[in-house]
């Protein structure tokens, strides 16, 4: 019977690309699930502070510097700044009842392997909307 020295080695060494692999797909797409949760939830402060009465009513330039501002100190990223997207809309005249609708766009770019993924899909659209009934 031959000697078996090494076997092991060789074994990982063709197991190990594959856990690289797999353990960097599980923080790329850990990152993209938390900074869909952060969108989401910059639309919902967003449109809870235009719907919350006040005199005068808030703007939605406003609104929309409150995303801005929670997106920027939440989002993951790494480089440039977080380029997410605001829109307000508001139906009605914006007296109790009516809604106000928030939504959130960004652009996530890859972070663990960012060349490769990149140039392959060239990132991914994340959306959060929100819609709340002014008080």
């Amino acid at each position: 019977m031959k000697s078996e020295k090494g076997a092991s080695a060789i074994e990982f060494a063709i197991v190990l690309p594959v856990l690289v692999l797999l353990i960097a797909g599980i923080m790329e797409f850990s990152v993209l699930l938390y900074d869909k949760a952060v969108i989401t939830n910059a639309s919902r402060e967003g449109a809870r502070a235009g719907i919350v009465f006040s005199d005068p009513p808030i703007s939605d330039a406003e609104i929309e510097a409150i995303v801005n501002n929670y997106c920027a100190g939440h989002l993951i990223t790494f480089g440039a700044a977080p380029g997410a997207t605001t829109s307000v809309s508001r139906a009605g005249s914006g007296s109790a009842g009516d809604p106000l609708t928030v939504s959130v766009n960004y652009h996530y770019d890859f972070l663990v392997i960012p060349n490769f993924l990149n140039n392959l899909v060239g990132g991914i659209n994340l959306a959060g909307q929100t819609v709340m009934r002014a008080e």
